[in-house]
């Protein structure tokens, strides 16, 4: 028997479990077991019902995680504006690329194909995915006299690319790293006499 939990709050136990689910659900899918989870969390098994009502409660709460911002977004703000576009542009590319990675591997390990349906009525991702743009597009726009192309189609062209070539399936198993990506987009739209 697993040594007794610290007493936690629920909110505080809901947030360890999603956290010690996460990476399970890469191995096992679906068909994690509970006893796997709490032993991972560090719990006894009765301890996940006390705060989920089921183990698809918490597998569905740990994949509405995956797809929060909040990383990103933290990540997205330590990047120097101060930096030129393309140093810019690679950090921004390491981000999502990562981002895009781990989702696309937790949905190819649940077996699905995009993220959950409900997912897209949750108004709180939907700011949180555009405050990701509007971060992303404020790293290009200091260098917008210096594209050939407004601030808002290069993250357009930037982020398809991104997405493309960190899938393994549309890249075909052959991923573009951040440098052939941003090489691409910048060569494509910076002007040649910049």
């Amino acid at each position: 028997m697993p040594p007794r939990a610290a007493p936690l709050s629920p909110e505080d136990r809901r947030e360890a479990l999603i956290r010690a689910t996460r990476p399970l659900l890469y191995d096992h899918g679906r068909a994690v077991t509970t006893k796997l989870i709490a032993e991972a969390a560090g719990v006894a098994e009765g301890t996940i019902f006390r705060v989920f009502a089921s183990k698809e409660e918490l597998i569905d709460a740990t994949v509405t995680r995956a797809f929060e911002p909040g990383d990103v977004l933290r990540r997205l703000d330590e990047i120097d504006v101060g930096l030129p576009l393309r140093e810019r542009m690679l950090a921004m590319t390491s981000i999502l690329q990562q981002r895009f990675l781990a989702i696309f591997g937790l949905m190819r390990a649940m077996g699905t194909v995009g993220p959950p349906q409900h997912l897209h009525d949750r108004p709180e991702l939907k700011k949180g995915l555009e405050d990701v743009r509007a971060r992303l597009l404020a790293l290009i726009e200091p260098d917008a006299d210096h594209l050939t192309l407004p601030p808002e189609q290069v993250l357009h062209v930037w982020r398809l690319l991104t997405f493309a070539g960190s899938h393994q399936e549309i890249a075909d198993n052959d991923l573009l790293t951040p440098a052939q990506i941003v090489d691409t987009v910048l060569n494509g739209v910076e002007r040649r006499d910049a």
